[in-house]
């Protein structure tokens, strides 16, 4: 007789939970449980709270947290910087890559 494994036990932020419970919405619960790495019950009883509605939202978890248009603002020009940086370190690997593929024939 083998003996059974215990799972220890985790805690999730309400926030994980609901966003394991879309995934389950979109591909089905026990695929989103398998591709997160948690037992399939567990899934299963937070897709039951939230069609219940028992399942805190996002505003209850303070995750939500609305910003202003300036820090949105500043944020999407820091992204389209970065954006650009790694475009440009993109088009210098590949100039290399050719080069030095040249180079060994």
């Amino acid at each position: 007789m083998g003996t059974k494994q215990s799972i220890p036990n985790r805690r999730y932020t309400d926030e994980f939970k609901l966003e394991a419970v879309r995934l389950a919405e979109s591909i089905g619960s026990n695929k989103a449980a398998e591709r997160l790495g948690i037992p399939q019950a567990t899934m299963g009883n937070w897709f039951r709270k939230a069609k219940a509605g028992d399942l805190p939202t996002i505003a209850d978890a303070g995750g939500g947290v609305k910003r202003g248009a300036d820090e949105l603002a500043a944020e999407n020009d820091r992204l389209r910087r970065e954006l650009a940086n790694a475009k440009v370190d993109l088009e210098i690997l590949k100039k290399a890559a050719a080069y030095f593929a040249k180079e060994s024939r």
